[in-house]
């Protein structure tokens, strides 16, 4: 190997990045002791983490090996384009190159995706500002840019990076992306069904070639993520009208040349269609067979129905693991009888062994206190695993609404086969909230909010809340505090500070305000798992603020009773809502029930309101809901009931078609007073919007209202409500939920205030 020494005496090897790894260096040094190491060539990093990295130390002996050592040690930082060793004398010198340093990453381009989306995914990736530069991850972020814009059917997106280089040693990176249009599904083909139409199974996809409301679902937009989900649809469909046999046999995704269209080719296998003859256990059940038994929702006579196999083998695992057996093995193996398109299903148990639980571990919760979780728990450390109470503390803790996710992990406890840890895994979701707003009825005109609310101060649990809303008839200011554990059994305290001004909905072009100013406590006792009852108590002044066009009602009231009216109403409610979601339900039951009794002050009266709402999901596209709410109002004491108090109805949420809140009696000048008694009927029928697929945030429906006020002297009669009949339109929109009507009354009397077109949006910023 041939050896170079210069008229100065250094010594020096030259390393390649592709040769560190080689077995020997291409310029050797004489071995020598270290007496010192010096570094050139630093402009950021620091000194300390070179000599940390090399496996040289002052004092040791060099040579060859240790010296490529070295440089594998420098290059593994990632820090550094070329690592030189020299000598001089005894003296080791690191001569190094320091990488390029991000000074900036930009997009140009981009229109499918935000920005600072992109910027945060890049910083994954190891591409942020003051990171060295690496053509390896540059080229990987233009890979998984291309990617992402394929998952939006953006076939010919087009990535170019530009590395820039700038003054000490920096570097801008920036990715210029063409879109292009998106691939649209040109054309979507079931091939071997025969016993439902093409038609009929198509419509089970959410994916479809496209219709004129396409630009708002992108139904037609390819992604294979819901074109998986689309076959699952589609196999469960089968599988729940007795085709056991049935398979997805292949599916072809064919693009063309300009990658604009796309194909879609589905081969299936449809089979037989197999009914039920019977249903067998065997294995262990526990002496208690008879109790399985009764889980069976298998259902003998009936079409095959893979939905009841798969809820009778939950039931019987969820069974067994209300006895301690965590680990039950359930299978359900069918038996076959192809001649006569029949299926007996034996049904294979083995409980194995019984556990209890070792610990339980909270993970995932940065912000929440554990205390906040635990307290929500039914099944206890050192007790026998029961899965009901499993079950039953994730919901609770679910219900927290702290979290974007909740779940738990059943982890088997290493020789100790009898014993189980769980692991509560958590997702938090931020729980504060600064909002400003605006909205605009047809009946409220123009309103404002602010609002400031946090669900889980400081990771307590607790409840802070400040709310101001301003409209045309109605503002308040509410100050409001929870703690859902004032006591530890769970009963929750609330604090309300409230001051609302309000005049009746019916614009009479007057200044008249009701001003009313209280506080109230109550407390929410859980009286099951499902069901909690709130009671509580407060002080209330309402002020009848005289103005034109005051209605002759209001000046008669204080002409008798004064001005203002202070009450003290003790307050009893009780809730329960089991709908699958509270903006578009589906399915499910909403109750709730209020009441008020004033026992004290100037205003005697009882106040108690009940709601009931049913949703019930005809299939995948239709549901049909019905409302019901009744009112019911009475002045004690000999005194009537106070009419700032009063029920109204008519508009949006009561009886659509007539103007909002002049349902009712009226006075001598014609104003709208409501009354105390309220009774509403609503029912609708729920669609998807045509052409928006199964977009269930953009839907049509037809309703029928019924509903009426009545003065406290009034008996209900049920030929004077009003009724009427329509079509509107929901659309959980950006801007927020907008609901819009167009009534007909089919029942109205002289007198009425008609108002067939009805619309309520709201939006926060």
């Amino acid at each position: 190997m041939t050896k170079l020494i210069d008229r100065l005496g250094l010594r020096t090897a030259s390393v390649v990045a592709a040769m560190v790894f080689a077995s020997h260096a291409a310029w050797a040094l004489e071995p020598f002791k270290v007496q010192d190491i010096r570094v050139e060539g630093l402009q950021r990093v620091e000194p300390g983490t070179v000599f940390a990295s090399m496996p040289l130390r002052v004092g040791d002996d060099y040579d060859d090996e240790k010296g490529a050592a070295a440089i594998r040690a420098l290059f593994g930082l990632g820090l550094f384009t070329d690592v030189r060793l020299q000598a001089s004398g005894n003296v080791l010198v690191v001569v190094v190159q320091e990488r390029p340093t991000i000074a900036d990453v930009n997009f140009a381009g981009t229109r499918e995706f935000d920005k600072d989306t992109l910027k945060k995914t890049m910083r994954d990736i190891g591409l942020a500002d003051g990171r060295p530069y690496d053509k390896a991850l540059t080229d990987r972020a233009e890979q998984e840019l291309k990617r992402q814009y394929i998952n939006r059917s953006l076939y010919g997106a087009e990535v170019v990076t530009t590395v820039t280089p700038i003054e000490r040693n920096r570097v801008n990176l920036t990715f210029t992306v063409v879109e292009g249009e998106p691939a649209r599904i040109r054309e979507l083909r079931i091939v071997g069904n025969q016993a439902f139409s093409e038609s009929a199974l198509k419509g089970l996809f959410d994916q479809d070639t496209g219709g004129w409301l396409s630009w708002y679902t992108k139904s037609d937009r390819y992604s294979r993520a819901k074109l998986n989900a689309d076959l699952e649809t589609l196999r469960s469909y089968y599988l729940q009208r007795g085709y056991l046999e049935f398979r997805i046999d292949s599916t072809q995704v064919a693009i063309s040349p300009d990658r604009q269209e796309i194909s879609i080719t589905v081969n299936v296998t449809e089979g037989e269609r197999y009914v039920v003859s019977g249903v067998k256990l065997e294995g262990n059940y526990l002496e208690r067979d008879d109790e399985f038994k009764s889980l069976v929702t298998i259902r003998p006579g009936e079409p095959y129905n893979a939905d009841q196999v798969t809820e009778t083998i939950r039931a019987f695992s969820e069974y067994f693991a209300r006895f301690g057996f965590a680990f039950a093995r359930v299978q359900a193996v069918p038996e076959i009888d192809r001649e006569n398109n029949r299926v007996v299903f034996v049904l294979q148990a083995d409980p194995t062994h019984r556990a209890y639980v070792r610990r339980i571990n909270v993970s995932g919760n940065n912000h929440t206190r554990d205390e906040v979780i635990r307290r929500e728990f039914r099944q206890y450390e050192a007790s026998w695993y029961d899965g009901d109470k499993i079950r039953l503390s994730r919901d609770r803790v679910d219900r927290l609404g702290f979290f974007t996710s909740v779940s738990v992990e059943t982890q088997e406890v290493p020789g100790a086969p009898d014993q189980v840890d769980l692991v509560i895994n958590v997702i938090e979701k931020p729980t504060g909230a600064l909002q400003m707003g605006v909205g605009f009825s047809s009946a409220e005109k123009l309103s404002l909010s602010f609002g400031f609310k946090q669900e889980n101060i400081f990771g307590t649990g607790n409840y802070l809340g400040v709310e101001v809303n301003t409209s045309k008839y109605r503002r308040t200011l509410v100050f409001s505090t929870t703690n859902p554990y004032f006591t530890p059994d769970g009963i929750s305290r609330t604090f309300d500070l409230y001051y609302r001004t309000d005049k009746p909905y019916e614009d009479q072009g007057g200044n008249y305000r009701l001003i009313t100013i209280g506080s109230s406590v109550r407390f929410g006792v859980p009286f099951s798992e499902t069901d909690t009852v709130f009671f509580g108590g407060g002080l209330e002044q309402t002020r009848i603020k005289s103005g034109t066009n005051i209605p002759a009602s209001y000046l008669s009231y204080a002409d008798k009773f004064g001005a203002t009216s202070l009450a003290a109403p003790l307050t009893m409610g009780w809730s329960r809502d089991d709908r699958d979601s509270a903006l578009a339900p589906n399915a499910g039951r909403y109750q709730r029930l209020n009441s008020e009794w004033s026992v004290a002050g100037d205003a005697r009266y009882l106040r108690a309101n009940y709601q009931y709402q049913q949703y019930v999901p005809l299939n995948k596209r239709f549901t049909v809901a019905f409302n019901g709410e009744a009112g019911l109002g009475k002045g004690l004491n000999g005194r009537p009931f106070p009419v700032f108090k009063n029920f109204y109805s008519g508009g949006l949420g009561s009886v659509r078609g007539f103007d909002q809140g002049t349902l009712g009696p009226r006075d001598v000048t014609g104003a709208s007073l409501g009354g105390p008694k309220k009774i509403t009927l609503n029912t609708e029928l729920l669609a998807p919007f045509p052409g928006a697929g199964n977009d269930r945030t953009l839907r049509l429906f037809g309703f029928v209202d019924v509903g009426n006020v009545y003065a406290e002297n009034e008996t209900i009669r049920l030929r004077e409500m009003r009724a009427s009949v329509g079509l509107g339109l929901s659309w959980i929109s950006v801007l927020g939920p907008l609901r819009l009507g167009f009534a007909q009354p089919v029942r109205k009397f002289p007198g009425d205030r008609i108002q067939k077109l009805q619309f309520q949006i709201g939006t926060s910023f």
